[in-house]
């Protein structure tokens, strides 16, 4: 008979970030007063749960994300490098309509193809190695469940990929919220199902342009 297994995606919570610069895979990046609030409370929504393993990013913020839930389940925290968050060559800069980056004419030659997209690493190898760090994931505690805090790019590069849709997309319309959790449910081997989940939602601050991440 198969086994079913679960994948929890976590994405980590807020950053403090007062710049609002694009942090990317930049060290030193941690999670604000708020973003640790947001941890707490993810860790509170996974009890009762049969977590096996937790699983995090190399990058601070999301290492902070699951300290809590490994505390709650007396668990270590494996690293996956394939959990970092994207590649980006505005890392460091400051990324919008009206600031310095986009109005200057040197980076102009980065935004020729959205599809790629051609100012980062491509979808489809995020959309690879996310789900490659999934099923290590899933293989590690076979029946049960393994959380996996990741960043919201690629989690939501991941979830696209599993439900057909096109990898290319509008950042406003990502459905992945600061501390939420989509969760990947297996038969053996093959994905059989996806649900998602904010448990910090009444948390999040409201902001216009919701949904952007200035991580990637």
């Amino acid at each position: 008979m198969s086994t079913h297994t679960i994948v929890h995606l976590v994405r980590h919570g807020e950053v403090h970030n007062p710049d609002g610069v694009l942090y990317g895979r930049l060290p030193d990046f941690h999670l604000s007063d708020l973003g640790r609030k947001m941890a707490e409370r993810v860790a509170e929504s996974f009890a009762g749960k049969d977590i096996a393993a937790v699983v995090s990013s190399p990058l601070e913020r999301a290492q902070e994300t699951a300290a809590p839930i490994a505390a709650a389940f007396d668990l270590p925290i494996h690293i996956d490098e394939r959990l970092i968050e994207t590649e980006n060559y505005f890392e460091g800069k400051t990324f919008g309509v009206g600031d310095g980056s986009l109005r200057r004419p040197e980076h102009w030659p980065r935004l020729w193809n959205p599809f790629r997209p051609s100012w980062g690493e491509p979808y489809v190898q995020v959309a690879q190695r996310m789900l490659d760090a999934a099923a290590a994931a899933r293989d590690l505690a076979p029946g049960r469940e393994i959380v996996c805090v990741s960043h919201q790019l690629p989690i939501w590069i991941a979830r696209s990929r599993i439900e057909g849709r096109r990898l290319w997309h509008d950042p406003r319309k990502r459905q992945c919220g600061l501390a939420s959790v989509t969760s990947i449910r297996y038969e053996g081997e093959k994905i059989r199902g996806l649900s998602y989940s904010e448990p910090a939602a009444d948390l999040v601050p409201t902001k216009p342009g919701k949904g952007f991440s200035a991580g990637a």
